[in-house]
Parts: C-alpha cells; sequence; structure tokens
C-alpha cells in the first residue's frame, strides 16, 4: 500500500505531465481536438494501472492503523509516512446485463399484451370453441386448440401483470407478492431517450452550423450518462427474483400466438395479408377499439433496443469519439420511441430541463394512466390512477 506522500507526488506527477503535453502541444490541440481526446486518456489509462497495481498489492494487517496512531516499530515519523488507501471499487463499475436484457424482453412483451395480441387469440379460441367462425382442421384451428394445453405449466395472466407492476410499473396496486412497484422506471426512460435525443439534435446542429465542431456545449456526453446510470441503477434492484424465467416462457407464447395469427386458414378468414393485419381486423369487429398497433409496437421494438443498449459497458466510455460512436446505435431508436410514445401522450418532449431532480416531485410530461404514474398537483409522485391493466389485454387463465 502506497504512502501518503508517495500518493501526492504520484498526483503532481501526472499534473505535470499534463500541463507539459498541452504546452507543447497547444498548436496541433487548437487545430485537432481529437488529440487532445487521446492523450488524456493515455495519461489516464497509466494512473488506472498504476492504481490497479496498488491495490492489487497486500495491505498491513492492521490496515496502517499502527503507523498512523505511532504503535509498533513501523510506526509513522510524519503524516507522508503512512499508508493511504487508492479507495474502493467505483458503485457504476458493475452491471449484471442478464437482468437488464431481461428487462427490455419485458418491456417489449408489455408493449405487445397493451396492444391485444393476447386477447385476440383467446377471442379467436372462444369463437372456434363456439363454432361461430369457419374453422376446421387448419393448422390456425390446430393451434387455438392447442393454445390452452399446457396452462399449468405456464405463468397466469395475473403473474404477467404483476410483473410489469413490480418490474415497469405500469399497471395499479401491488407488485408480485405485494412488492414496492417501480413507479420511477417510467419517468428515468422517457429523461433517458429524451436526452439521448437532445444529444443527437445538437450534434446535428453543431455539424451546420462549425465544420467539424467540437465545443462541449453541441451534445453533453455526461448529461447522458447521468440519464442513463440513473435508469439502470433503478433497474439494479427490480429485476431481481423470476424475471428471466418469466421473460422467456412468455415470449415463447408471443411466438405461439403469432403462428396461430399467421396461419392461413386464420388469414382467409378476415382476408388479412399477415399477422397483424388478424389482430386489427379482430380489435376493431370484436372489441370496437381505437388502433395503436403501430406506435405501440415501435415502442416495444426501439424501447428494448434502447435498454439492450443500457446493458453494455458504453455509459462509462469517457472519449467523446467513442462515446458518440456506441451512442450512434440508439440514436434513432430513441427519437422513434419519443415519437411513438408522444403520439400516445404517454411522454413529452424535453428541450430545456436536462436534469431530472430525484424528489420526483414535479411532472415530466403529459401521459396516459397506464404508462405514466399520476402527478397531483399538491406535489408527490401518486399511484397510477385508472390503468387500463386491470383489464390488460392478456391470454386467460
Amino acid at each position: 500500500m502506497a504512502t501518503e506522500k508517495e500518493y501526492k507526488e504520484l498526483f503532481d506527477r501526472v499534473a505535470a505531465l499534463r500541463g507539459q503535453v498541452a504546452n507543447r502541444l497547444a498548436g496541433e490541440l487548437t487545430s485537432n481536438p481529437q488529440l487532445a481526446d487521446s492523450l488524456i486518456r493515455q495519461i489516464d489509462d497509466m494512473l488506472d494501472s498504476v492504481e490497479t497495481a496498488e491495490r492489487a498489492k497486500p495491505s498491513a494487517p492492521d490496515g496502517g492503523l499502527g503507523q498512523l496512531v505511532g504503535i509498533g516499530p513501523e510506526a509513522a515519523q510524519t503524516l507522508g509516512q503512512t499508508a493511504l488507501p487508492r479507495g474502493v471499487e467505483s458503485y457504476d463499475e458493475n452491471v449484471a446485463s442478464e437482468r437488464i436484457y431481461a428487462v427490455g424482453d419485458l418491456y417489449y412483451l408489455y408493449q405487445h399484451e397493451r396492444i391485444g395480441v393476447f386477447r385476440v387469440v383467446q377471442k379467436l379460441q372462444e369463437l372456434f370453441q363456439g363454432g361461430a367462425i369457419r374453422l376446421s382442421d387448419g393448422v390456425g384451428a390446430f393451434g387455438l386448440y392447442k393454445f390452452d394445453r399446457r396452462d399449468v405449466l405456464r405463468y397466469t395472466k395475473k403473474d404477467r401483470i404483476s410483473a410489469y407492476r413490480r418490474i415497469l410499473g405500469y399497471g395499479k396496486g401491488s407488485g408480485s407478492a405485494n412488492s414496492r412497484p417501480n413507479t420511477d422506471f417510467h419517468r428515468l426512460f422517457v429523461h433517458l431517450n429524451n436526452q439521448i435525443a437532445l444529444f443527437w439534435r445538437d450534434k446535428r446542429i453543431s455539424d451546420v452550423i462549425r465544420a467539424r465542431a467540437y465545443d462541449p456545449s453541441f451534445g453533453s456526453i455526461a448529461v447522458v450518462r447521468r440519464a442513463g446510470l440513473d435508469l439502470r441503477n433503478n433497474l439494479k434492484f427490480t429485476s431481481y427474483g423470476h424475471l428471466n424465467v418469466l421473460r422467456v416462457e412468455v415470449m415463447q407464447l408471443l411466438e405461439e400466438a403469432f403462428k396461430i395469427l399467421n396461419a392461413e386458414d386464420v388469414k382467409d378468414l378476415f382476408g388479412a395479408a399477415n399477422a397483424w393485419d388478424v389482430v386489427d381486423e379482430v380489435l376493431i369487429r370484436y372489441f370496437d377499439e381505437r388502433l395503436v398497433t403501430s406506435p405501440r409496437q415501435r415502442m416495444g421494438v426501439t424501447g428494448r433496443q434502447v435498454l439492450r443498449w443500457l446493458a453494455g459497458p458504453n455509459l462509462l466510455e469517457t472519449t467523446r469519439a467513442e462515446f458518440e460512436t456506441l451512442l450512434l446505435e440508439v440514436a434513432e431508436p430513441a427519437e422513434e420511441w419519443i415519437t411513438s410514445a408522444q403520439s400516445l401522450r404517454v411522454a413529452e418532449r424535453t428541450d430545456i430541463e436536462r436534469v431530472l431532480p430525484w424528489d420526483a416531485h414535479r411532472p415530466v410530461g403529459v401521459a396516459a394512466p397506464s404508462d405514466l404514474p399520476a402527478y397531483s398537483r399538491r406535489g408527490g409522485l401518486g399511484a397510477y390512477k385508472g390503468s387500463g391493466l386491470a383489464a390488460v389485454n392478456g391470454h386467460k387463465r
């Protein structure tokens, strides 16, 4: 373990090195700002390697306390001779990526649940069993017969709704086993997508105003990183439990439902070209619903892309060029998610507020009650009011 004097001297040398490099390369750094990023990254890597090596060294049995208080033969004569630890592991360094991927899939499933895919299959099954539709022995008819055969082995509709409430905060009531609902998810997810969209909007504006612009005010990495870390830390504590197994099972159920909807005998029954046409036709004909299929489905696809990106180590990248390259993967999905959510009034674009308050007492947009917590005028994040998840689209159990 290094001493306090060695610790101070190390950072003095690093500071002197940075100043000397900046002084000697001042001309080049002005015309080529990317060079500054590269140099800073190399110096930071050198410092990280030194600190990693120091942490690997064995510490004194008493942790350096004897040196500090002057006990024993190794008692320090000055403060500079005492051992000084380098610190602990960073809070945001580690993330269980498989749990974040599972949340992304659950969000995808939730949007299809809200569209009514499972409810459509349930209705077709009721009509088929009652002899009210012209299905007999085709692939779709046989699929409708088998759809409920493994009922006892599957998670029920109640289990799915409870998982949406516990992990995503959508719906009303308590989550699984009376767990606390994650009412912060939607607020944090909207904020992250807004910040990603704003970053690339600012970046495009800067590229138009100045060729190869490199002004930090045009697109803040720190704001996007903070928004992403806030959401990731939120999901860290809500993605435990049976999420992984449930999401695999319900994804299989969704695939089975679409095989039925895409069967030729079912499509011929409604004059449909594909499975989504069947969904729309059943929702209109038997439920008299206003269709939100397209925006909901795109929210599921793009939302899952953003959450999957969040599971990687991308957020902790410190070099601007590399961070922008990694962020480009979700630039368009985030913009499309905001646009789709805005059309359904479950999110709102924010062009001014870049920081989301931790106290959660301020509304961040106008949204339908089923997708966003209700905010009272007196302040405070209330429970979901009038949520549609009480009768959410789901397979009958």
